[in-house]
């Protein structure tokens, strides 16, 4: 898939579920949840025990239905072992410059992560695709993505941190291009409940608001 398509997709979508599970039998349940409620976009982060085999498995289960990525990478090698897996693009939560050129050199969409103005600019000018805004929360949700899209509407920015199904909307309108949203929507405990269809409705009122905020 090329990388303008895919970030199409991204953007469509609207939110990145990010994917911690204890087990690689949950992240793989999480991920058919995410999808029976309309999010065809997954971060398997590299917490994941087996990550790299967990993304082999939804890339050959799935197919171009959903578009995986790979989480929390710290490093080219890392980066490039999941690429060569199959994941369709990579998240960081700090700027790694090997990392980033690994991306560009395989035409893989790379989401670092920063925080302040300085970072988000030091992660674009390296050759980022999107910014990932971390920990966003921490810093004033969706209040700071509208305070940093002023002097840099150029940058797309994807927060991470403080995303819940009440603020997502907020975020939306405040300018993200996506969000990335880790324990309030891939709620770890209603998974090992077994309560797919709570986690698939929870997806499902995820898309609705931000399709609700684009609208507005």
């Amino acid at each position: 898939m090329a990388r303008a398509e895919l970030l199409g997709r991204i953007r469509a979508t609207g939110v990145i579920p990010v994917v911690r599970a204890p087990s690689a039998d949950d992240a793989l349940a999480a991920v058919e949840a995410m999808r029976a409620g309309g999010i065809d976009i997954v971060e398997l982060t590299m917490t994941v025990p087996s990550p790299i085999r967990v993304i082999e498995k939804v890339v050959e289960r799935y197919g171009d239905t959903i578009v995986a990525g790979a989480g929390t990478v710290l490093d080219a090698e890392t980066a490039r072992a999941c690429i060569l897996a199959g994941a369709a693009f990579v998240v960081s939560p700090i700027v790694d410059r090997p990392t980033i050129r690994v991306c560009r050199t395989h035409g893989i969409p790379v989401v670092p992560g920063a925080l302040t103005p300085t970072e988000v600019v030091r992660a674009w000018r390296a050759g980022a695709d999107l910014v990932k805004v971390f920990p966003c929360g921490a810093v004033g949700g969706a209040s700071y993505i509208k305070a940093l899209r002023a002097p840099l509407p150029q940058i797309e920015l994807v927060p991470t941190g403080g995303v819940t199904v009440a603020t997502v909307g907020d975020f939306i309108a405040a300018g993200a291009f996506a969000v990335g949203a880790g324990a309030d929507l891939v709620d770890i405990a209603r998974l090992r409940r077994g309560d797919h269809a709570g986690l698939a409705e929870n997806a499902r009122r995820y898309v609705a608001a931000v399709q609700q905020a684009r609208q507005a």
